[in-house]
Formats: C-alpha cells, sequence, structure tokens
C-alpha cells in the first residue's frame, strides 16, 4: 500500500493560538479554567484538556463569580461577553483573528443599514456567534435554495458574509445564487472562507483521483472536517472521517493501492502518525508527503494573555 500524506494538514494558525492560549492560562491563572463551548471540534482535544481539570460550559451560569474564561476560537457574541463582564470572569478571548473579521463585517454592514445574509451551518458555534452581533438584520442560509426562498425587506440594501469553514464550491454555489437573484448585494472585500480550510480543500481535490480511499483525521462535529470526506466522494473516492486509529476497519482497505490521509484544521498531528504507523503495520505501507502549500501563517497571543506577561 502507498499513502500519500497531504499537506498541508492538521492544525491551522487559529486553532494552533487558541490551544496555546488555553495551556498557558492552565500554568498562569488558578484552577479550574473554563472554556464557553469546546476550544476546538476535536474530540481528542478537549478529552486531553479536560483531564487537566479544564472545564467546558454551554451556560455562563455553570462558571463560578470570577473565575478564569476562555472564549473558544469559534468566538461569540456581544451578550456572551456582558454576561462574563456581569459575573466579574477573568475572560481571555482566543477567538481566530479570521473570525473576528466576520464578525467585524457583520457589525459595519448592520450600521449601513443591510440586510445580511450569512452562509452557513444552523447551530454551527461560529454561526451562533457572528448572528449575535446584529440579530436583527442576519439571515441564515446554507444551500442555494434557500436563496430561493429568501424574503427581503430591500434588495438593494444586502450584504453577504459566510462562515469561515465552509466548503469553497458549496459556498461559490450560494455567492452565485444571491449575485444572480440580487445583483446589487454587496459582499466582504476579501473572502471569508479561511486560507487553512482552503488549502486543505485544495490538496484533496488535486490529491483525490490518485487515490483509492481517503482517510480524514477530524471529529464528527468539525465542519472542516467534514468538508474534506465531501470533497473525497465528490471526486468519486471513497473516503471516511475518523476520530482516531480506533475508528478504522481494516476491510476498508481490502483491494486499495493508495490511500490519500489528510486532518481537518482542528485535528493534532499525533492522530495522523498514529494512522500511517498502523497501516505501515498491517499492509507494509510506504508514505509520500505531497506539500501542495507552505503555510507560515502565525496569530498573536490574545491580548488578555499578552498583558499578563505571558508569551509563547
Amino acid at each position: 500500500m502507498k499513502i500519500i500524506l497531504a499537506a498541508p494538514r492538521g492544525f491551522c494558525a487559529g486553532v494552533e493560538m487558541a490551544i496555546e492560549s488555553l495551556r498557558l492560562a492552565i500554568d498562569a491563572f488558578p484552577p479550574p479554567i473554563y472554556v464557553y463551548h469546546e476550544i476546538v471540534h476535536n474530540k481528542f482535544v478537549v478529552e486531553r484538556f479536560e483531564s487537566d481539570g479544564v472545564i467546558f460550559v454551554e451556560d455562563l451560569s455553570d462558571v463560578p463569580i470570577g473565575s478564569t474564561l476562555l472564549f473558544s476560537a469559534h468566538g461569540v457574541s456581544p451578550e456572551i461577553r456582558e454576561l462574563a463582564k456581569d459575573r466579574n470572569l477573568r475572560a481571555i478571548d482566543a477567538t481566530c483573528p479570521l473570525v473576528t473579521k466576520v464578525h467585524l463585517e457583520a457589525v459595519k454592514y448592520a450600521k449601513e443599514g443591510r440586510t445580511i445574509i450569512l452562509i452557513g451551518h444552523e447551530g454551527h458555534d461560529e454561526v451562533i456567534g457572528t448572528m449575535g452581533e446584529a440579530p436583527e438584520s442576519i439571515i441564515l442560509v446554507e444551500t442555494p435554495e434557500d436563496v430561493d426562498r429568501l424574503e427581503v425587506a430591500d434588495e438593494h440594501q444586502l450584504a453577504y458574509l459566510t462562515q469561515t469553514t465552509l466548503s469553497v464550491d458549496d459556498a461559490n454555489r450560494v455567492i452565485s445564487r444571491l449575485r444572480c437573484r440580487f445583483p446589487e448585494i454587496k459582499g466582504p472585500p476579501k473572502d471569508d472562507i479561511c486560507y487553512a480550510t482552503q488549502n486543505r480543500q485544495e490538496a484533496v481535490r488535486v490529491l483525490a483521483d490518485e487515490a483509492d480511499f481517503v482517510l480524514v483525521l477530524g471529529s464528527q462535529n468539525s465542519s472542516n472536517s467534514q468538508r474534506l470526506a465531501d470533497i473525497g466522494r465528490e471526486c468519486a473516492t471513497p473516503s471516511r472521517l475518523i476520530d482516531g486509529v480506533d475508528d478504522m476497519d481494516d476491510r476498508w482497505f481490502e483491494n486499495v493501492d493508495t490511500v490519500l490521509i489528510t486532518a481537518g484544521a482542528s485535528a493534532p498531528e499525533s492522530l495522523v502518525q498514529e494512522v500511517c504507523r498502523h497501516l505501515e503495520q498491517q499492509f507494509a505501507a510506504s508514505i509520500e508527503e505531497r506539500v501542495m502549500q507552505t503555510e507560515k501563517v502565525l496569530f498573536p497571543l490574545p491580548r488578555e494573555l499578552r498583558a499578563a506577561g505571558l508569551k509563547r
């Protein structure tokens, strides 16, 4: 068996920053440290931090007054920020800067009096946070068919934004339908879909045709990981999204000569290496890394940590 190991894969700059922020908070502040939502959407990352005493919450009423609270990489609404202040929490904002960019765009368009069409998945943490910036001005859509059903007060005062972890192709289909139906709609000056999401998707799109099977490392609630598996299937290559080696079934690889392996932006590299070792042991697999892009992005730590004198 041959393994094609796609690069880039795994952690993006936003995930790296959020995870490092939580590690520093654990070392610097009295326990326990609380995190609003999962720090990133990956089961192994969350379980590892839970073993270190971190408590993940979905409701700030579960956080004792005066505690240390970290906002996850997916961002939060202004309402949550205010509630954290009211409870006198030491809040550390580990929101990915690319998500913050979308939040700022939402505020800007709302101030202009525009109705904002947000392209994203209902219930996703990032979408909830973005919609919270201008709840009276934002309408959520997911598909071109949703666009066809839209009813807006003024089609001359519209703007669109996207969740950062969408499939580029899926988002473009919705944007095309929006532009067709509402020619005057305004969009962000730069794509909202993050560089890392695009790079990982493009690598799968290019390499899937060379493989008989695609394995994506990532959790089921990770939007960007789900999209990688979807792209493999769109390329007519059988594809599976797995959390780790324990989810694998060796029967998948009967009559498989080449496996493409990648990882979503919140999946640790250690999980990728465990899968590679398993395939090496079971199928005498050889590994070829294929570098499609080189990523050098580094996001600064949250200002709350920098102000406390903490650094990487």
